[in-house]
């Protein structure tokens, strides 16, 4: 009985190194193809510029529309985001929120609160938001009308008349 209870032991073992092992050819080529230049036929590098979303060019009218604004206020700032953020420039968990869409284009900022998981990983600024609040800001799963109002509020918040 011993030496069965040893054998499959042995077995599962050599089993599992096997399986942690991997074949390391296939993660030489993806790191390989992310090096290539679009001129050489290979993929376009990261741009650390763009953020990640499906928000590339967001149009916001000069007037502020005072019904999103209160919108993004009542149904998602005092439900979603006043846990973690002030509206001056104060740090509580999540930075302050005044000035922001100064700093920020608003496809980033939709982009951010709508894509929070991708955006941390993979963008530049998002990134050193996390190293200045070492916190990382929960997915909200906001609806695109809720990210929308959200912005609106944000520029109210700012001064937009």
């Amino acid at each position: 009985m011993k030496k069965i209870i040893t054998i499959s032991s042995l077995f599962s073992i050599a089993l599992f190194i096997a399986a942690c092992g991997g074949d390391k050819s296939e993660s030489t080529q993806s790191a390989a193809a992310v090096n290539e230049s679009p001129a050489a036929g290979g993929v376009e590098q990261y741009d650390p510029k763009r953020g990640e979303g499906k928000f590339k060019d967001v149009t916001v009218p000069e007037k502020l529309d005072e019904t999103m604004a209160e919108e993004g206020k009542k149904n998602t700032f005092d439900v979603k985001c006043s846990a973690c953020h002030k509206l001056t420039e104060e740090k509580l968990v999540g930075p302050g929120w005044k000035g922001v869409t100064s700093r920020y284009q608003p496809a980033w900022i939709m982009n951010f609160i709508t894509n929070t998981d991708e955006m941390i990983n993979k963008d530049p600024a998002a990134q050193a938001q996390l190293e200045i609040c070492l916190v990382r800001m929960p997915n909200q799963s906001l609806t695109d009308e809720a990210a929308r109002a959200v912005l609106e509020f944000m520029r109210k918040n700012d001064g937009v008349k």
